[in-house]
């Protein structure tokens, strides 16, 4: 009889339950199909119909891009127990050797030049913190002050006094664009989901709009970040080398102990993030055809804030880096619609703050629900926003999402720590 009360008790019960029950990958596309279902609601009770046009969806593939190269690129830093708040700054660098390698020998060439600038702010971040054991956060901020002053030197050095509008700001335009191609059958031939788009239907336009912006023009770099998540999750969770640079984050004296190379494993960790960053500033240089001074915009920080929002794994990072994409290009699509955004910020606040109420937590309930009436407040009486305001929508939403990340969060557990061998 105890047996059976104690069994009772350990199962889980109600929605809760049975969403522990659900693999990991069923509540993720059981999430994305209730957010689908969601934003085509907001969509037809708002009639803005540029939250699931395919215009929004492919400008938002496209800045997802950048982000979500930056934050792969942090996440193989910190798994091996190095912060990297220099993200911002090596992407910086990698803005500017694709621009200057793209205008002499093409679009090719600047992505080799992005991933070696890229990769020299990593190494430069390595030697501060794995040799000399600089505080990680201070060696970040550090890099992301240099670059922005090496930059405007080099500028300044190669393309002062040129003719062919390049200046201490901007470089010449590239020799040659990267190609782009269509996903045969979905956007090619007749132009089946281009029709249903335009029917407005409830979520079966909507699924149009988001296949289609996803599956047309996509860019060479857009299709290798994508396909990138894959492969760095079969590199870090499925192969030696990834045990190995995880368990450096994780425990280096453990590691060190086992045979590991605790010292190249870090310093290898740290290239790869600054080269995957610089990559991402390739695909700014791609957008523009052409390199400026700040054009990376903060991308390096928000990268990082989707590496954190993702728990520090590829899945959730992607999550996070679609989100802040979504958001970029609907602000660059129409102001009215990013008003929309505060019907939907308002609902999901409402959906958390129940939950948090059913889980007895009643201050963060109370506090999302407030905040879901500030939301709704601002969605009814506001028509249409600053464009200052607007074009900082990215970064809103990133404060947004970092306030409300669950709590459950974990990053590696040496993550940060100076590592000195034998000190331990």
């Amino acid at each position: 009889m105890s047996t059976t009360t104690s069994t009772d008790t350990s199962a889980p019960s109600g929605v809760a339950g049975r969403l522990r029950g659900l693999t990991g990958a069923r509540r993720v596309w059981l999430g994305v199909a209730l957010l689908l279902v969601l934003i085509s609601l907001v969509r037809v009770v708002s009639g803005e119909d540029a939250l699931t046009s395919s215009s929004t969806f492919s400008a938002a593939l496209l800045l997802t891009a950048p982000i979500l190269l930056v934050a792969l690129g942090g996440l193989y830093a910190e798994r091996a127990g190095v912060v990297n708040i220099g993200l911002e700054g090596m992407m910086i660098l990698g803005t500017w050797g694709a621009g200057y390698a793209g205008y002499q020998w093409g679009w090719q060439a600047a992505i080799i030049g992005g991933l070696l600038f890229g990769a020299l702010g990593g190494l430069l971040h390595a030697v501060a913190t794995v040799t000399f054991g600089v505080d990680h956060v201070i060696s970040g901020v550090a890099i992301n002050i240099l670059a922005a002053g090496v930059v405007r030197f080099l500028s300044e050095s190669v393309y002062t006094g040129r003719d062919d509008g390049a200046g201490i700001t901007q470089s010449p335009g590239m020799a040659s664009r990267p190609p782009s191609f269509s996903v045969p059958v979905l956007s090619s031939g007749p132009d089946l989901l281009g029709r249903l788009e335009e029917l407005h239907w409830f979520l079966v336009s909507d699924l149009a709009g988001v296949l289609r912006g996803f599956t047309t023009s996509v860019g060479v770099l857009t299709l290798i970040a994508v396909l990138l998540v894959p492969a760095t999750y079969l590199l870090l969770w499925r192969t030696a080398f990834g045990l190995r640079l995880r368990s450096c984050g994780e425990n280096p004296v453990a590691a060190d102990s086992l045979g590991v190379a605790v010292y190249r494993i870090k310093y290898i960790a740290v290239i790869i993030s600054g080269a995957l960053a610089g990559l991402g500033g390739v695909v700014l240089v791609f957008i523009a055809n052409i390199y400026r001074e700040g054009q990376t915009n903060g991308r390096g920080f928000i990268g990082l804030a989707a590496l954190i929002f993702g728990n520090w794994r590829p899945g959730g990072l992607t999550g996070g880096a679609l989100l802040f994409g979504f958001a970029d290009g609907l602000q660059l699509r129409s102001r009215s619609a990013v008003v929309a955004l505060l019907l939907l910020v308002a609902v999901l606040l409402v959906a958390i703050g129940i939950w948090q109420l059913l889980r007895r937590r009643v201050v963060q309930g109370v506090l999302a629900l407030v905040f879901a009436a500030a939301a709704m407040a601002g969605y009814l009486t506001i028509e249409e926003l600053p464009t200052g305001i607007v074009s900082f929508t990215p970064h809103l939403v990133t404060l947004l999402v970092l306030s409300l990340a669950s709590q459950r969060l974990r990053m590696p557990k040496a993550d940060g720590l100076v590592y000195r061998r034998g000190e331990h």
